[in-house]
């Protein structure tokens, strides 16, 4: 490791093809330490772990990165006929390796190799604390699974030893073990790393957090736990601040309102003195030029009195942060306790996971349903909603049911927001779904909007939208991987939404805070056949066991 290893960025600016500016001017500094990026969609993080990796050229300004970088984008892809060794970097020098052990001992060979005598080694070490030890070396990365490719990214960086690791939303595709794993190399990581997540956890395995927010950056010492806290003192503080600025500026409206009022008074009785003619009138003229310059600085005092509690007012409102939920009534989501949702009969998935005998869903049940990927639960959850026939067996649903995929792929994104509400409750008037709209956020002509226009917060959360107000109202709700890709604001809002929904739900999801927050009353775990985890696995998924 470079022991100065840092990242500096000096009146950065960049600004994509169509005008859009995300930095100008924008100067930060990343030191030794794990650092948790935060930020709305779109404040641009993910911009800035590209410009730092040297993916994207800044317009104006410098980035400058002492030491090596490993960069982990979003969306990992490897070709799938890529030998494992030749994923980790390692093929040449382990070809060359096993050429001296074979006898050849050419020049070439021992330059390839250089000092890296325990390259196997490593590889297999780096693979094994990810636990990624079953993976063989010569075999292929279409033999992994897409989190295990994830993963498998990361041991090639890993291996590199770099000074400067950046991760971009590293869990997103990884199921509860594979995230632990990288918890734990992200813990060991000893270099500069900067982290963008929505992972609650892994935000809270970090040193400090870096809040990017309208091209500057908020530093915060301590885990993402820690940095909620501050925000929250903050914000009733800042809160305290408006009240306070609000009662200024209704005390100088006042006071000016007063002083337009005694002026008056004032030019009234300066024209009955004239009409009346009691004083010379020079003496009259110097009396009315004298109130006159009197009454202008008295009124240019309080707008200036005014202007500056409007400011102050203006200046506090800003510092408010934008942290709108989601506040609906959905009544007619309502099951009533103990009624049958949704029945399994020995129901055998089109990948080979089944469900043995006869599994029962009662409402209001909200169910967690786990696995490791690659288990099922996608087609799980598509064989329920239709999508997929089942090899054998049967689902039934015995309520109005919607399914949210992970693909968003319900939105027409030709249409506008409303437009596709509109399509999943045709007997509503339009203004009744903007009324409804308005709760989930989408005011004015936010929610005129096309889909294809929209951000992935929006994109969700008119996604959600369109299932919640769908006519008849959705008494079994499947989300699948609802998270992924959602900053920390819209999993809130997610959150918020969901609080309000009364059926029951059916959530696919590894991320555990997440599956807290909305209150899950059964859990499921689908490893070849749907059933109940064991203290055991419970214990392990919640973090409180030893890992396999």
């Amino acid at each position: 490791m470079t022991a100065s290893a840092s990242i500096t960025c000096t009146a950065l600016s960049f600004a994509w093809p169509d005008g859009t500016v995300v930095f100008d001017g924008f100067d930060t500094a990343f030191g030794p330490g794990r650092t948790g990026l935060v930020g709305t969609n779109g404040s641009g993080k993910s911009t800035l772990l590209k410009l730092v990796a040297g993916e994207l050229a800044p317009a104006d300004g410098s980035v400058r990165v002492t030491g090596e970088v490993g960069y982990l984008p979003q969306n990992v892809t490897l070709d799938t006929s890529l030998r494992v060794d030749e994923a980790l970097g390692i093929a040449a020098t382990r070809a060359a390796l096993h050429a001296i052990e074979a006898g050849d001992a050419s020049e070439d060979n021992f330059s390839a190799v250089g000092d890296d005598w325990d390259v196997e080694e490593r590889a297999r070490a780096t693979l094994g604390e990810l636990g990624l030890d079953h993976i063989d070396l010569d075999s292929t990365v279409g033999e992994v699974s897409g989190g295990e490719s994830v993963l498998l990214r990361l041991a090639a960086l890993l291996l590199r030893r770099p000074d400067v690791l950046l991760l971009d939303e590293p869990t997103n595709n990884l199921d509860l073990f594979a995230r632990r794993r990288l918890y734990t190399a992200v813990a060991a990581f000893s270099g500069v790393l900067v982290v963008v997540s929505h992972d609650r956890e892994l935000l809270d395995r970090v040193d400090q957090i870096a809040d990017l927010r309208a091209g500057e950056v908020t530093w915060f010492g301590g885990t993402f736990t820690a940095y909620e806290q501050a925000i929250a003192v903050e914000q009733e503080a800042a809160e305290r601040t408006v009240r306070a600025a609000e009662g200024d500026l209704r005390k100088q409206k006042r006071e000016l309102a007063d002083a337009h009022m005694k002026l008056a008074r004032r030019k009234r009785y300066g024209q009955k003195m004239a009409a009346q003619k009691r004083e010379p009138k020079i003496v009259m003229g110097a009396r009315k030029r004298a109130a006159q310059e009197s009454a202008g600085k008295h009124r240019i005092l309080h707008e200036e009195r005014l202007a500056e509690a409007r400011e102050r007012l203006d200046e506090a409102v800003e510092a408010i942060r934008d942290d709108d939920e989601i506040r609906i009534d959905l009544p007619y989501t309502a099951v009533p306790y103990g009624r049958s949702v949704l029945t399994l009969s020995d129901l055998h998935l089109a990948y080979g996971a089944r469900v043995s005998g006869e599994l029962r869903l009662h409402g209001p049940e909200r169910i967690a349903l786990l696995g490791r990927n690659g288990a099922g639960k996608t087609t799980l959850l598509r064989t329920i909603a239709g999508e997929l026939a089942p090899v054998g067996g049967e689902a039934t649903v015995h309520v109005p049911l919607r399914f949210l995929p992970q693909r968003l792929d319900i939105l027409d994104d030709e249409l506008t927001v409303v437009e596709n509400v509109a399509r999943f409750a045709p007997a509503a008037t339009v203004n009744r779904v903007r009324a409804r709209l308005a709760r989930f956020l989408f005011r004015g002509a936010r929610a005129d909007q096309r889909a294809g226009t929209l951000s992935g917060g929006e994109r969700f959360r008119a996604a959600l939208a369109a299932l919640m107000l769908a006519e008849p109202a959705p008494q079994l709700l499947m989300l699948d991987e609802p998270t992924n890709n959602l900053d920390l604001a819209s999993v809130r809002q997610l959150t918020s939404a969901l609080d309000a929904y009364e059926g029951a739900l059916v959530v696919a999801a590894h991320d555990l805070p997440f599956l807290r927050s909305i209150g899950i009353t059964r859990w499921l775990m689908l490893d070849g056949e749907l059933r109940e985890p064991t203290e055991e696995e419970f214990a392990e998924i919640e973090g409180t066991g030893a890992m396999e």
